[in-house]
């Protein structure tokens, strides 16, 4: 096409995309929105998925009285506070609904990785909700404050003397993905739980309960990836009961049984083995930068599993990675297979900061449990939505989106694999030019005609003249 040919109008194209990526909204939550309407009221449905639509277009905060200004317009902010506020404390209603459907979304997807040939891995990890400076919101627990951590960290010219950790008040944060060893990730489910109060429990029943479901549902068809903060003789007990395969890295001062039922510290047991075969290059997600890794594996035993182990030592330069799996290691490349499927685990580690830098999972100011627990779930759905539009059925879509709305002439942000980050601020940016119609209200209320007085009145007579008594003459 010559470039000084006619093209069609700009405000037009944009409408039409603002159209279809709503209309792709409530198609990909219309399962749940057929379950709910069952349960609640069909304006209670409407508002459902209006609310994704704001919670996008909202890039503030979660506070109610914000999200109901995008639900109606500034004008009426009230009322769309009003409504939403009817949609997460009605009883009519659980979170459970919104679990469910996750669940159903992630069996989809781990039929698509098992027809496609690749490996399905389940990814776990934990974090926390930071609200230092509540009081009377429920469920407050002390958690040790991660972005204290980070921001208390010795840097060039700056020194800080380490110490005891940070302890402020949130909930924790349990989390469960499931991926291939490439492509965007499914959400599986999401917990916030705490210590304290009425729905006090622990990370050994919350988690528990999530391996369990996993292992009726799946079996032995995922592979599960833990972090170091799962290692251990009790975890590994729970792993054992349920039958599942699993990689977790473990601590280097932890004891494990070598060869000769000897019991020494895994670093211990790897020290003077030479690697197998040559190095390999590996993406390392945190680092962002390729890494030159050997291999080597050891049989091992631990006393809290009854089966053999093998441990997987990846030597990166630094400290080395200690895999631990029950996956029989028979060759070369089975160990490779072991360390690049655990690479894969940093994609929690990236879910967990978009969902509170990005999304703002920690701004949220409902008072009670349950329906701040909605709408966390409900931040979670938009947050599989928005990873839905990864795949390569919405390369043009996603595309158009990023040149006309969010475009970046950096070559870093311009091959990113996963542009979350934009993709989001250019579906903000695009419903806010040109919000989709079932966002628009207008500004000026409706008059009624006088047809509409006349009826009004005559209704109003009749039912004067019921109410009025009778003459018994």
């Amino acid at each position: 096409m010559s470039q000084y040919a006619i093209a069609k109008n700009p405000s037009q194209e944009d409408q039409q995309m603002s159209e279809q990526v709503a209309q792709q909204v409530q198609r990909f939550v219309q399962p749940l929105l057929e379950v709910l309407d069952a349960y609640v009221d069909c304006r209670l449905v409407e508002t459902f998925w209006r609310t994704m639509i704001a919670i996008i277009v909202a890039r503030t905060s979660l506070v109610l009285s914000v999200l109901g200004e995008y639900l109606t317009d500034p004008q009426h902010g009230p009322a769309g506070t009003k409504q939403l506020s009817r949609l997460l404390h009605s009883a009519k209603w659980c979170s459970g609904l919104i679990e469910r459907f996750l669940w159903q979304q992630a069996e989809q997807r781990l039929r698509e990785l098992e027809a496609a040939g690749e490996e399905p891995l389940c990814v776990w990890d934990g974090s926390v909700l930071e609200k230092p400076e509540s009081e009377k919101l429920e469920g407050l627990a002390p958690v040790r404050s991660s972005k204290a951590k980070r921001l208390q960290r010795s840097r060039p010219g700056v020194f800080n003397k380490p110490g005891r950790p940070i302890v402020v008040r949130g909930w924790e944060w349990t989390a469960v993905l499931l991926c291939g060893l490439k492509g965007a990730v499914q959400v599986v489910n999401m917990r916030w739980w705490s210590r304290k109060g009425e729905q006090a429990t622990t990370a050994r029943a919350q988690e528990g309960q999530l391996l369990r479901e996993c292992a009726r549902r799946w079996g032995r068809r995922v592979l599960h990836l833990f972090d170091r903060g799962y290692a251990g003789a009790p975890w590994l007990g729970d792993l054992a009961r349920q039958g599942v395969r699993f990689v977790m890295r473990w601590p280097k001062r932890y004891q494990l049984l070598d060869s000769k039922g000897v019991e020494r510290k895994a670093w211990q047991i790897a020290l003077g083995k030479r690697a197998w075969g040559a190095p390999r290059w590996i993406w390392d997600g945190q680092l962002r930068k390729l890494r030159q890794t050997s291999v080597v594996a050891l049989p091992v035993r631990h006393a809290g599993y009854g089966g053999p182990l093998w441990l997987v030592v990846a030597r990166r330069g630094g400290e080395p990675w200690y895999l631990l799996t029950n996956e029989p290691i028979e060759s070369e490349e089975a160990a490779w297979q072991v360390v690049i499927a655990y690479a894969r685990r940093w994609q929690v580690e990236t879910s967990f900061r978009y969902g509170k830098s990005e999304l703002h999972m920690e701004s949220p100011r409902l008072q009670q449990w349950e329906p701040r627990r909605k709408l966390l779930l409900l931040v979670t759905l938009v947050y599989a939505f928005l990873l839905s539009l990864l795949a390569h059925e919405y390369d043009l879509l996603r595309q158009g989106l990023l040149d006309r709305w969010s475009h970046r002439t950096g070559r870093r942000a311009r091959k990113t694999r996963a542009p979350l980050y934009r993709l989001r601020w250019a579906l903000s940016r695009l419903w806010q030019r040109y919000p989709p119609s079932c966002m628009s209200r207008s500004s000026q209320p409706v008059r009624p005609t006088w047809s509409d007085r006349l009826a009004a009145w005559l209704i109003w007579f009749l039912v004067f003249l019921n109410l009025c008594p009778k003459s018994s003459g």
